[in-house]
């Protein structure tokens, strides 16, 4: 690994070398001042976000980081932990062991804001109401798109064909597909802030729409054939107004078809997030 250009002082304080620009001081008082753990996750953090540390690639040994950072090991190891709390790092333990980096990613945004959202005590429906809120907005940005004749509705068409392929007692493979089609009008709608925000929000609404569709399919009930002909029906009008570059209406008709199939959902969970045991 590149030095990272610093050391923590005994103080606490950051030194930065040469090379890199001034921090502004910060006033006695101003803010909260960082722990040496803090300083030497944000300095791993730091590298790891501007791709300096690949993802999939290994920290180099806990003594040469240590003796670099100029830092005890309980306050090492403690930035290990932060970093693995985070997702960017999965620590091994024992004589093999390592720290091995792993790049942010939208999937770990959606655990982090999921453990965010349960901690606070969050209702499921809060989470649908601002789907039904956003995702629209990305069916209409989908009909925007001058090459979304290329990039999306060819994809959205193969969705289609395949849910209706799906044998009618195959529930939960039906959900998965259904799943896809609106993952695809999020990763589709040309605005990358949007896609990793909403992105996030819907990788958490469908772990409880796989769990709701698992379910059913265990205890045979849930949804009929009729009730999934009504979704494909559906997902083809949105798919036709997006190619015809129909922002208003594919806004609308993805408005239309969140709020029939949302309370299906809602009416076979727990009303509140759960992400225990979840894997995003």
């Amino acid at each position: 690994m590149p030095t990272l250009g610093r050391h923590i002082s005994p103080g606490g304080a950051s030194v930065t070398s040469p090379s890199e620009p001034a921090v502004a001081p910060v006033r006695r008082g101003q803010f909260a001042q960082p722990s040496v753990a803090e300083l030497v996750a944000d300095a791993i953090r730091a590298q790891i976000v501007a791709g300096t540390l690949p993802d999939g690639s290994m920290l180099p040994k806990q003594e040469m980081l240590i003796d670099e950072f100029k830092v005890s090991r309980p306050s090492f190891r403690e930035a290990l932990r932060i970093l693995e709390s985070e997702g960017l790092i999965s620590v091994r333990r024992g004589n093999v062991g390592g720290a091995q980096v792993h790049a942010p990613t939208p999937e770990n945004a959606a655990r982090t804001l999921g453990m965010v959202l349960q901690a606070r005590n969050v209702a499921l429906d809060d989470l649908a109401a601002a789907l039904d809120v956003i995702e629209p907005a990305c069916a209409a940005h989908c009909a925007q798109r001058a090459d979304r004749h290329v990039t999306l509705v060819p994809k959205l068409r193969e969705l289609n064909v395949r849910c209706a392929a799906v044998e009618p007692q195959d529930r939960a493979g039906a959900a998965v597909i259904f799943q896809e089609f609106h993952q695809a009008i999020i990763d589709g709608c040309g605005n990358a802030t949007l896609v990793i925000v909403v992105g996030a929000l819907e990788s958490l609404w469908s772990l409880h729409k796989k769990a709701w569709a698992n379910y059913a399919e265990d205890v045979g009930s849930g949804p009929q054939p009729n009730l999934r002909a009504s979704v494909i029906a559906a997902h083809e009008e949105i798919t036709d107004a997006i190619e015809e570059g129909d922002a208003a209406r594919a806004h609308q008709l993805v408005s239309a078809h969140l709020a029939t199939v949302s309370p299906m959902v809602l009416d076979h969970r727990a009303p509140r997030i759960d992400m225990t045991g979840a894997r995003a």
